[in-house]
């Protein structure tokens, strides 16, 4: 019964991909090499994360009374939108993708990415890993780690080192 109870329920859910990408050819080569590999979704979205602004660390330490003010603030958001927003139209465009969902959100990509994952919920993620060895990644962190290890969902991971990636 519990496998017949898990068929209803998945059979009345959307499918849904979410396809994460940073704007690196990177990314964009990975989905490119994913989508093959994926059945046809009742929704696709593309999604990429933008980093919050902290407007003391964009504006200075304040000693420069008047150098900005709420506009220059709202120019800094404004232009990690717009940035985001060719991020998304450019991988569309460059996978053909129609009706595709566009989506930008704010965070720490690893992070980010889980939770919309879960909040969604997708039926799987899409990403591109960059090949970092252990030591570099121990240091540095991995986005592709976290979000494998911490989605709830199947995540569908693109390694660098395929043959036809990009140098």
């Amino acid at each position: 019964m519990r496998n017949g109870l898990t068929a209803a329920i998945l059979g009345d859910m959307d499918s849904i991909v979410m396809l994460c990408t940073d704007g690196s050819e990177l990314a964009l080569h990975a989905l490119k090499q994913s989508l093959p590999l994926l059945a046809p979704a009742d929704r696709t979205i593309v999604v990429t994360v933008s980093s919050p602004v902290d407007p003391a660390l964009e504006t200075g330490s304040g000693f420069m009374t008047g150098a900005w003010d709420a506009g220059g603030i709202q120019n800094i958001v404004t232009s990690g939108d717009e940035a985001a927003k060719k991020i998304l139209d450019e991988t569309v465009t460059a996978l053909g993708l129609e009706n595709a969902e566009l989506m930008s959100i704010v965070g720490s990509p690893g992070p980010a990415i889980v939770d919309l994952a879960a909040s969604l919920p997708a039926s799987v993620v899409v990403i591109g890993t960059s090949g970092r060895g252990g030591f570099r990644r121990a240091m540095v962190g991995s986005t592709s780690d976290h979000i494998v290890r911490n989605a709830v969902c199947p995540v569908l991971a693109q390694g660098a080192g395929h043959e036809d990636a990009p140098a």
